[in-house]
């Protein structure tokens, strides 16, 4: 399959180019905009990206590897990390991690049947203050009990 930027994606990346004296600092944009048109960060991905901002594949690849908010492969509607750090693991990380994956029926980077929902187990997420947490997608959830964590997760099933 080959991956090719649409005009108006290789246009917000440009936007992004412009704001620094060489390419390589926008490769962190450009990721975010391939995944969000491809769905996730492939190979081809990682391929264009390097050739536009004058990357190895290496240097791209080692971008993708080292932070959580990129995907190597499909995720669901619905991607649920949990936090199970020191701080969300002290007030209860865990107990929210185990919940999670019982009530969805999947592991660790797996996705459900149906699509909707995945699964990451991610070790900080910048929040320990209010541990612990959760995000879904780009929303970030605090302060959680597993009370809370079930409202989260039925709201989600019912948007389906």
């Amino acid at each position: 399959m080959n991956f090719k930027f649409t005009e108006e994606n290789l246009n917000r990346i440009q936007k992004e180019i412009n704001k620094y004296p060489v390419k390589k600092p926008a490769v962190m944009a450009a990721l975010y905009v391939g995944q969000e048109q491809n769905g996730y960060i492939s190979d081809e991905v990682i391929k264009e990206v390097a050739g536009l901002l004058e990357m190895t594949l290496e240097e791209v690849l080692g971008v993708v590897t080292f932070y959580t908010m990129y995907h190597q492969k499909q995720m669901g509607k619905y991607h649920i990390q949990v936090c199970t750090n020191v701080s969300c693991m002290l007030r209860g990380g865990y107990e929210i991690w185990d919940q999670v994956k019982n009530k969805l029926g999947i592991n660790n980077l797996e996705v459900s049947e149906d699509h909707n929902f995945s699964l990451e187990e991610v070790e900080c997420m910048g929040s320990c203050g209010t541990a612990p947490m959760i995000a879904v997608n780009e929303d970030y959830y605090e302060n959680l009990n597993k009370e809370k964590v079930e409202e989260i997760l039925e709201s989600l099933s019912k948007t389906n």
